[in-house]
């Protein structure tokens, strides 16, 4: 019971640190604003990770590496101190090749949920109070990923189909990597 709460409390402060990390990085891809309260809030909170490690990890094509990479350590550091503690290191010999390969992968979950929430808050933002002044910031947020879609696919009846769709993809994307993960290293 005490191995599940520190799993829950550890789980949750890594993935929220590395949702912070992976936000940084998808504002900074989108071009958006960091002078409202969210991007405020993660710089604020991404700071002390990520400006140290720009000064070793570069940028590339636009991409905050640093960033990224930081959102990786902190699943790094979170499933290898969950594999201290239920012993897989002492069992397995190839644990730590497979840590870094679940961490890569929560990653890329976690990257993933992160913009379906960016999407479903847009488009509750455009139907609910288009002018908020948080809908800018999502609106640019969520822009990259649906206007490929609304290009191919036409409104109907005034209506914007084009979150659907991506959500849908995003959630196959899910089943791909949850395809990938090894089910000997869960913790």
């Amino acid at each position: 019971m005490l191995a599940q709460i520190v799993s829950l409390l550890l789980g949750t402060a890594a993935s929220l640190l590395a949702i912070a990390f992976l936000a940084r990085t998808l504002m900074q891809m989108a071009r958006a604003p960091f002078r409202n309260p969210v991007g405020q809030f993660i710089t604020a909170l991404t700071n002390w990770a990520v400006l140290p490690l720009r000064r070793v990890i570069p940028g590339l094509f636009g991409i905050d590496l640093a960033s990224v990479f930081a959102a990786w350590l902190t699943q790094i550091a979170y499933l290898g101190v969950m594999a201290g503690l239920t012993g897989v290191l002492s069992v397995a010999p190839d644990a730590m090749l497979g840590i870094v390969w679940l961490a890569f992968l929560a990653v890329l979950r976690i990257a993933v949920y992160l913009l379906m929430g960016v999407i479903i808050i847009a488009a509750l933002l455009s139907w609910i109070n288009p002018h908020s002044p948080f809908a800018p910031l999502f609106d640019a947020l969520s822009r990259p990923m649906l206007n490929p879609v609304r290009r191919l696919l036409p409104t109907l009846g005034g209506i914007d189909l084009s979150p659907l769709v991506v959500l849908v993809l995003l959630q196959v994307a899910l089943v791909v990597l949850a395809g990938l993960q090894p089910a000997r290293f869960m913790f």
